[in-house]
């Protein structure tokens, strides 16, 4: 025991000297900004002919480049402060983590997991290796005037075909026989008049916020169907396309009025979008052609959503009063780390690799109260899953938590710790072992984020402040299996203290 605490204590040495140089380096990089900032700025502000005629001792510190291919210096600055700055937070988390495991008063329980510390204390500090400390970009740098394409262009000009314009493209017709709605999602589709020969490059589609609101574009590209993902549920939403070439932008077409679910529907059925002066079943008439989803704009409510009093002040009380019908949680592939595996129609996943892996659901949450719960279908030597939310950017390759971009609950078979930006709050006895239920309670009406370990809430509120959009999110190895527990109740039937069956009531 003492000999692998002595060598835990020097590999963290030897990290925290690579600690100390990574904040040396940053101060470093904080002064190349400011040595750089003042003339380039100066220089983006002056016209292009005016910098073209100005020799390379007009700026001394430093030479203005003008390829249009060259990156702006102050950016690639700022990037590597940013990179070096997670990674430097990381370092410090992993080490603030291995001495408290130091002081750890149970020896079984440290010689479970020390030679897996050392391992990823020595491959954090060769991560620091060569050139990770050495600036991209210097003050110094030679003036490159890049007018080839400037010239390629004046070259090219004809100046009789500019006084003939191409007509602007007409007004898109939206189809109706091949719009629908579905769940919280709407597909459009829509197509040029059958006796324009105007050439169209591609289409813009706008909708407004469900409010009423000013109209913002979902969509731009060639595509003649969209389909807009994470709307709200319950509301009406007013959707209008237009096309555009060299020569300019179409008028708009034809405002359509759209409504999306109150609840959660089947698979295969189809919601009719109230037209205006008609309202016709519209069913969905050939596959998508592209998928955007809403993230920012439109973050949904969606199918995940609990209804509930807001005087209601803990996860328990949160729960006891719902009354309506269970969803189904799936995970989503497209955005999963390669090592994940899914199985039973993406709602079990676990992992090939030994390190963590991130796994997000398929819908984000922007407003309201939301529930889920995973169940533990395997869990073999000890690992420690997280459980939590995340932004859509999320690292996909550490474990949750990590980064800024998510908040969770890592938990082994003995106790739990909360985790964001690598910050471990909130020790927690109480574990997890093969069949335990992992629940999620999530409020962005109070903005609180709280975990529950069979049905018993686990730990204080975990996080408070939260606002923006958030997915459901996972991160495990190859030790564990996560399920995502589904089924449905019937309607009038109130739930348990945490919830049965599906992952979110609606």
């Amino acid at each position: 025991l003492f000999a692998l605490q002595s060598q835990l204590s020097q590999a963290l040495n030897g990290l925290s000297d690579r600690a100390k140089e990574a904040k040396e380096f940053l101060v470093q990089l904080r002064n190349m900004v400011q040595q750089i900032q003042v003339p380039w700025l100066q220089a983006e502000k002056l016209p292009l002919p005016t910098r073209m005629s100005h020799p390379p001792s007009l700026f001394p510190s430093f030479g203005l480049s003008l390829s249009p291919c060259c990156p702006c210096p102050l950016q690639v600055v700022r990037d590597q402060i940013s990179h070096c700055t997670v990674k430097l937070r990381q370092t410090t988390g992993l080490m603030e983590y291995c001495l408290e495991v130091i002081k750890e008063n149970d020896p079984s329980g440290f010689l479970q997991i020390s030679d897996a510390l050392i391992r990823r204390v020595h491959l954090t500090e060769d991560q620091w290796g060569k050139g990770t400390l050495t600036p991209r970009m210097t003050t110094d740098f030679d003036l490159n005037l890049d007018n080839a394409p400037l010239l390629q262009s004046i070259h090219q000009l004809d100046f009789v075909q500019m006084k003939v314009s191409s007509p602007v493209p007409a007004p898109p017709i939206l189809q109706l026989e091949e719009c629908c709605t579905h769940n919280n999602s709407a597909t459009l589709s829509w197509k040029q008049p059958p006796l324009s020969t105007v050439q169209v490059e591609g289409y813009i589609l706008e909708l407004d916020d469900g409010n009423g609101g000013q109209f913002r574009e979902v969509y731009v590209g060639k595509e003649t169907m969209c389909t807009v993902d994470g709307l709200h549920f319950n509301s009406t939403y007013s959707a209008r396309v237009k096309a555009f070439n060299k020569s300019g932008v179409s008028p708009y077409s034809k405002t359509l009025v759209l409504q999306t679910s109150e609840d959660t529907q089947s698979e295969e059925q189809t919601l009719p979008f109230p037209v205006p002066l008609e309202r016709s079943q519209l069913r969905r008439m050939s596959p998508f052609s592209s998928t955007l989803n809403l993230q920012p704009s439109f973050s949904g409510r969606s199918y995940f959503e609990l209804r509930s009093s807001a005087h209601q002040m803990s996860l328990h009380s949160s729960l006891q009063s719902l009354n309506s019908a269970v969803a189904w949680f799936s995970f989503d592939p497209s955005s999963a780390h390669a090592d994940i595996i899914f199985s039973n129609d993406n709602l079990t996943v676990t992992c090939n690799s030994y390190d963590d892996r991130v796994v997000l659901g398929k819908t984000g949450f922007s407003k309201g109260l939301h529930y889920w719960e995973l169940s533990i279908d395997r869990y073999d030597n000890h690992p420690d899953p997280a459980f939590g939310v995340a932004r859509i950017d999320v690292l996909k390759d550490a474990m949750l938590g990590k980064d800024d971009k998510a908040w969770a609950m890592y938990v082994d078979n003995n106790r739990s710790w909360f985790m964001h930006n690598n910050s471990h709050t909130n020790r927690t006895e109480g574990g997890i072992t093969k069949g335990a239920t992992v629940g999620v309670l999530l409020d962005l009406t109070r903005r609180t984020l709280t975990f529950s370990i069979n049905e018993d809430q686990q730990g204080p509120v975990a996080f408070e402040n939260l606002e923006g959009l958030f997915f459901p999110a996972v991160s495990l190895n190859r030790n564990v299996q996560v399920g995502a527990r589904s089924g449905s109740l019937e309607q009038g039937m109130t739930l348990p203290p945490v919830g049965r069956g599906g992952l979110a009531v609606t």
